[in-house]
């Protein structure tokens, strides 16, 4: 059965929606969430196996952050996407939204304020 994930554009939610392989990139797809057509698809992650040792080393070079400014957005996303690709752990979906808002410059007090279960520590990923 194939599943492909979307992220809707407008409500900024993701999808995962079922089209048959003839369907796929013929027939038009909308949000369940809000209904707009406005999707973009999204690519899943390919996964390598690797020791944690080798995780680990990749993450420790120190000048690898040297450029790494607390007060960027951008650089701060960049450092978060790269942990979170070495770690090889499977992130939830609000992971990547809110790196990508980071990325595209947005306030992070604002990202935190439109995310409050992840401040509030409902998934782990917060401090309690």
């Amino acid at each position: 059965m194939p599943t492909y994930d979307y992220g809707c554009m407008d409500c900024r939610k993701r999808a995962s929606i079922y089209q048959t392989y003839a369907d796929y990139g013929t027939q038009p797809v909308s949000c369940p969430k809000c209904g707009s057509a406005n999707l973009k698809r999204l690519i899943n992650r390919v996964r390598v196996v690797r020791s944690e040792e080798s995780r680990m080393d990749s993450l420790s070079d120190p000048s690898d952050w040297d450029s790494v400014d607390e007060d960027d957005p951008r650089a701060m996303a960049h450092m978060m996407r790269r942990m979170g690709q070495e770690m090889g752990e499977d992130l939830p979906p609000e992971f990547d939204e809110v790196v990508d808002r980071m990325e595209a410059g947005e306030d992070p007090d604002q990202i935190e304020k439109d995310f409050p279960e992840l401040a509030s520590g409902g998934d782990g990923m917060g401090d309690d």
